[in-house]
């Protein structure tokens, strides 16, 4: 039976980490002057790409984990304190900033590798992520949910993408704020809530056993 709480979870998790949303005026501006054809492009190559990176994470982060010495207890408590300040980055607009600054330091034609796929949608937070959400639910089941939701949210910023023009004009730089800083808000008590369990496994807390 499919646990419906888990992919809620999972999916909101992924969509505020990615962010699709706040992606699509970043890839308007890095794509700027470039045809609907050229555009078209540049934006499959980056899904493709980013989804294949978080796809390998999935599969082999826990397993690189544990060759490097990390337990996955750690590697919680530290995925939750890296997504908690994202969270506090999203509520004060550092992270649009950030990312502002990395799509103007780009002096390629083609942005669709660098900063498209890495690191604005393959981010160290949606790595973070899916390693962190493929260990709460183990096996083959989990993996499958896990990279069902990752694949929803990154076509879902395909979309965005390419309808990144209207989506501008439509929400408008308040809209988009004030989106943002309600995705930033519910990322940060997620993050929190990933700390508790992580803290949990270690003995600390209510959840501890």
């Amino acid at each position: 039976m499919i646990d419906t709480t888990f992919l809620i979870t999972a999916f909101v998790t992924m969509f505020v980490i990615i962010d699709p949303i706040g992606l699509a005026p970043l890839f308007l501006a890095l794509t700027q002057g470039q045809d609907v054809k050229k555009r078209r492009s540049v934006a499959v190559r980056a899904c493709v790409i980013a989804m294949v990176i978080l796809i390998l994470f999935a599969l082999l982060g826990e397993s690189l984990l544990g060759f490097i010495g990390i337990s996955m207890p750690a590697f919680q408590v530290s995925g939750g304190v890296l997504l908690f300040l994202t969270a506090l980055d999203m509520l004060f607009e550092r992270r649009t900033k950030r990312r502002e600054d990395q799509a103007d330091e780009d002096d390629n034609e083609d942005p669709s590798v660098f900063p498209l796929a890495i690191p604005l949608i393959a981010g160290p937070g949606a790595i973070a992520s899916v390693i962190l959400l493929t260990n709460q639910r183990p096996g083959l089941e989990g993996l499958g949910m896990v990279l069902g939701v990752t694949a929803a949210v990154v076509l879902i910023a395909f979309g965005l993408f390419l309808a990144s023009g209207l989506i501008e004009k439509a929400l408008g730089k308040t809209g988009i704020t004030v989106l943002t800083r309600l995705l930033g808000m519910l990322l940060a008590a997620l993050s929190v809530q990933i700390m508790l369990d992580g803290l949990a496994a270690f003995g600390f807390g209510p959840g501890a056993g």
